[in-house]
């Protein structure tokens, strides 16, 4: 079975304050863009999970995610038979686009489809969240409000059609450093997510993107400036706007057309201030 882990964009993102379990409250707009990593899965007679990615880098064991996604699901409903997952990595790993999220949302949808599991979307959703916050939202997809820890999701309508161009410098920001550089009370610039909701329910893109933000871009764009230079590079070459996506340090911007997005992306290769350079669509769930 060959399936899809589609990576995700932050619209907006804030951070609301510390959860006494050491969590934080957060509420986003979430976006999936058709941007993928691709996963080939398949039963295979002997026992165990055997996994093979294109990456040196990325562990093929209970470390990576797509690996405990499978185990979760095997082991709780007793299959005897191994699988083989072929992992082929094209989403930038620790970019702020959710891809080992992904990678382990699309490996629970695959074992549910290839072993006849019967498990809702929903069903899958309550599993996910054990693997991480943004695991459900990558079963879901689409346009969606995430609350709490992320994993509270309220489906929106899909955002009018457009294009993206991802840039991801040559630096690595974890999440965890950037939740520890975070002050959430010093925070002055919050995103209007109410507003950015209306918009989306009117189908109004320059509402959307104008209020476009993410809390964390400050303080990591002062530590990395060049996250600053890829969004102003992305607008003046006709980014309606562009901001950090999660805890960065990838940036995105949104284009009306195509031809636009992809002089942006051309200009941004030739630029070298980005490792990678991506042109793509918004996925809109039909």
């Amino acid at each position: 079975m060959r399936l899809h882990a589609l990576a995700k964009i932050n619209l907006a993102l804030d951070v609301l304050g510390k959860r006494p379990d050491g969590y934080h409250d957060v509420r986003m707009i979430m976006q999936t863009i058709s941007m993928y990593d691709d996963l080939n899965l398949e039963i295979k007679k002997e026992p165990g999970i055997e996994l093979r990615t294109n990456l040196a880098y990325i562990p093929t064991d209970s470390r990576n995610l797509a690996w405990r996604a499978a185990e979760l699901l095997m082991q709780e409903f007793g299959i005897r038979d191994g699988l083989k997952i072929d992992l082929e990595k094209y989403i930038p790993v620790t970019a702020g686009l959710a891809g080992g999220s992904s990678d382990a949302a699309a490996v629970l949808v695959g074992v549910n489809r290839l072993f006849g599991l019967g498990l809702s979307t929903e069903e899958l959703m309550e599993r996910g969240v054990i693997l991480g916050a943004d695991v459900p939202y990558c079963v879901m997809r689409g346009t969606a409000l995430a609350e709490g820890i992320g994993e509270k999701l309220t489906r929106l309508p899909s955002v009018p059609g457009c294009h993206v161009v991802v840039g991801k410098p040559a630096v690595n920001v974890s999440t965890k450093t950037a939740y520890e550089s975070l002050n959430t009370d010093s925070i002055t610039a919050r995103p209007d997510i109410d507003g950015m909701i209306e918009c989306i329910q009117k189908g109004d893109l320059y509402g959307i993107t104008s209020r476009m933000k993410n809390v964390f871009e400050p303080g990591i764009a002062r530590k990395y400036p060049v996250i600053t230079e890829i969004a102003e590079l992305l607008c003046r070459h006709g980014a309606m706007n562009a901001i950090m996506s999660g805890s960065g340090p990838t940036v995105f911007g949104i284009f009306e057309k195509k031809g636009e997005a992809e002089k942006a992306a051309a200009a941004l290769r030739e630029s070298r201030k980005a490792r990678t350079v991506h042109l793509t669509r918004v996925f809109r769930v039909a």
